[in-house]
């Protein structure tokens, strides 16, 4: 599930960025290592101009970050490209931007972004180099995780204009951690029935979800002492927070994927239909097209994103559960490699 980044201000997260990615350095120390000029870090840090995302990621690297680790924190499962991925280059950012995009289309990106169709095609195809704010921009239209992004290069709390909404997402982490079905009833506040009622009642968002009235009131009192809803106007409404990414702990994401795959189970035991539909698939495959599909898999979630994002009015909610599972591998029945 990330934060809603739409009221981000760019231009002012890039700053902060790169006056983060500085550190405890002077800007002519800083200037010195990173082969410029003061008067240039100085324009990067007011947001008077800002290098390209290939640079930055240049300067982050002299300035310690381990780009690849910090690519692979963001994937958490990541793909064959960060195998020999530079995005300290042009094409490099190109690789990574597509990738992210899946098979989003490049007016789709545009129209989120913010920015031209001509400008985006020439930036994946690295014709043209995108500025940070602009790389940053593409990265919430394709992921919607741009605060994910930023804070895998420097420490949240050295990014004044996200910190809170970082803080957010970690206490909607926790929610779904601790109790799974919070983030369910958080997205069943946007039900437009639920938005016409005249107030809000006890159990009507237990009885539409089909879960205990018992497991509404626990969800509910959790989410508004976190902070993330708040009673006004009679109705329960989400505090500034879409989707969450919960995959930053490693072992709570495995738990949560067990969670719902059990519970994809249980609504098509229950719930037969046209109100649950699931197919599956057994095969045998080569190790390079199992990566192929495992990178389709991450393209069509991607894709489902930008389509939920951009959905209204809500009518319905929906558990999405597909599973990759390696039932066996290339070794021999005792779990040794053939030669």
């Amino acid at each position: 599930m990330d934060v809603d980044a739409t009221q981000l201000d760019f231009e002012q997260v890039s700053a902060e960025l790169l006056r983060a990615l500085r550190g405890r350095r002077s800007q002519e120390a800083f200037a010195r290592r990173i082969g410029s000029r003061s008067h240039t870090i100085y324009t990067w840090e007011s947001g008077r101009n800002f290098p390209t995302a290939a640079r930055m990621f240049e300067v982050a690297a002299l300035s310690g970050v381990d780009l690849p680790a910090a690519l692979r924190r963001f994937y958490r499962r990541p793909p064959g490209i960060l195998h020999d991925l530079d995005v300290t280059t042009p094409p490099g950012v190109a690789r990574l931007l597509d990738n992210l995009r899946g098979t989003t289309t490049i007016q789709a990106v545009a129209s989120t972004a913010g920015r031209s169709r001509y400008a985006i095609s020439r930036w994946l195809q690295a014709k043209a180099q995108p500025r940070v704010p602009d790389f940053l921009r593409v990265v919430e239209a394709v992921s919607r995780r741009a605060v994910d992004f930023v804070t895998c290069l420097v420490d949240p709390e050295d990014l004044p204009s996200v910190a809170s909404q970082f803080r957010a997402l970690e206490a909607m982490r926790k929610a779904a951690y601790d109790l799974p079905w919070s983030h369910a009833f958080l997205r069943a506040l946007e039900l437009a029935d639920y938005v016409r009622l005249p107030r809000h009642e006890p159990g009507w968002l237990a009885r539409r979800l089909g879960l205990p009235e018992e497991m509404e009131a626990q969800c509910l009192r959790l989410l508004e002492d976190g902070g993330q809803i708040a009673l006004q106007d009679g109705h329960y409404q989400p505090v500034g927070v879409g989707l969450v990414d919960t995959g930053r702990d490693p072992a709570g994401a495995r738990r949560l994927r067990l969670f719902f795959s059990q519970a994809a189970t249980t609504r098509l035991q229950t719930a037969p239909g046209p109100t649950a539909s699931s197919a599956y698939n057994l095969f045998g495959i080569s190790r390079a097209d199992l990566e192929r599909l495992r990178d389709l898999q991450r393209a069509y979630f991607r894709q489902m994103r930008a389509i939920i994002a951009e959905s209204s009015p809500v009518e319905a909610i929906v558990l999405a559960n597909m599973q990759l599972v390696e039932l066996a591998d290339a070794g021999d029945a005792d779990g040794a490699p053939t030669d």
